[in-house]
């Protein structure tokens, strides 16, 4: 049977976006002035990491947001320049401003997530609402980073019965209630990282076979299709009906760990946007999230740095419990 060519119309979701800050000073410490290095400045936010990873790669979605204020505008200005299509909801609140710091004499980030707006009712609802009306739903909706202030917890939990109702698969990444709600209604693809996955299980999860028995509860119990587990230094794990495969670490120089979920997730959607088999498209995520940790910087993989990672990535089968 002849394989599909048309890539998949791919939405990235986010709805607690920000302006990503990152600089480096010497040392960190109380009290003092910390005279800093030049600043980068990046749109940011899960989703809209996703999409500038899909972007990177040669991918193509539209990104959807709710913004507000002067640095939702630079937001937007800052997605257009990079050539992305982005939908951009207005809402009262001003969007958030997150920043990281390097500091130089140990290698120590300091990562500072602002909690972002209140958005009323009637804006979360919004978001729901263009997505229910639109007349060419996405074969993907990636849902991914923290909800703001105000949107109820079973957000991501309606953005599952709607993917459902409009025949759409749900990729989901975030943590706490938001998770928890949106796998009780059951997604297609959870990226986990083992923090939330043992939060989830309610277990320590301390050996490699909890991790894949945790796993595959999930997917046993229908709450995802895929399970796409990320273990930082040891490496990610892959777990869905037919089986679970364990790709171990790459031999590269961690320089921050910044965007390297985000990444791994841009990575993986860009592979199933091209009906690469699932897991190929694993690899492509563990090579994504990889090359994200080579920079210091606001994140996010090149695409060069993946492609040469990903002909090092190795994914094993791992034993039938």
């Amino acid at each position: 049977m002849p394989q599909p060519t048309t890539p998949l119309r791919i939405l990235c979701l986010t709805m607690n976006p920000s302006v990503d800050l990152a600089t480096e000073t010497e040392r960190v410490v109380p009290t003092h002035k910390l005279r800093c290095s030049d600043t980068l400045h990046d749109a940011g936010g899960g989703g809209i990491n996703v999409a500038r990873v899909l972007a990177r790669m040669g991918g193509h979605c539209t990104a959807l947001c709710p913004t507000g204020g002067s640095t939702g505008q630079w937001l937007q200005a800052r997605m257009a320049q990079e050539g992305m299509h982005g939908i951009f909801l207005p809402i009262a609140g001003e969007t958030r401003v997150s920043f990281t710091v390097h500091e130089h004499a140990t290698g120590a980030e300091y990562r500072f997530v602002m909690p972002g707006p209140t958005l009323s009712e009637a804006e979360w609802q919004a978001c729901l609402d263009h997505l229910w009306h639109l007349p060419d739903f996405p074969d993907v909706l990636v849902a991914s980073g923290s909800l703001p202030p105000g949107v109820p917890p079973d957000f991501d939990a309606r953005l599952a019965r709607l993917c459902r109702e409009r025949g759409a698969r749900l990729v989901i990444d975030t943590s706490g209630p938001a998770l928890a709600a949106a796998l009780a209604e059951g997604v297609y693809l959870v990226k986990p990282n083992l923090r939330e996955l043992s939060e989830l299980s309610g277990q320590a999860l301390e050996t490699p076979e909890q991790w894949e028995a945790a796993a595959r509860a999930l997917v046993s119990n229908g709450q995802a299709e895929v399970v796409a587990l990320t273990l930082g230094h040891l490496g990610a794990l892959l777990v869905t009906r037919d089986g679970a495969w364990r790709a171990p670490p790459l031999p590269i120089q961690v320089a921050s760990a910044v965007g390297a979920g985000d990444s791994f997730v841009g990575g993986m959607v860009w592979a199933l946007q091209h009906h690469r088999p699932l897991t190929e498209a694993f690899a492509w995520g563990v090579a994504a999230g990889s090359a994200a940790l080579l920079s210091v910087s606001t994140g996010l993989c090149c695409k060069e740095d993946a492609q040469q990672l990903f002909a090092q990535v190795q994914t094993t089968p791992c034993e039938p419990t």
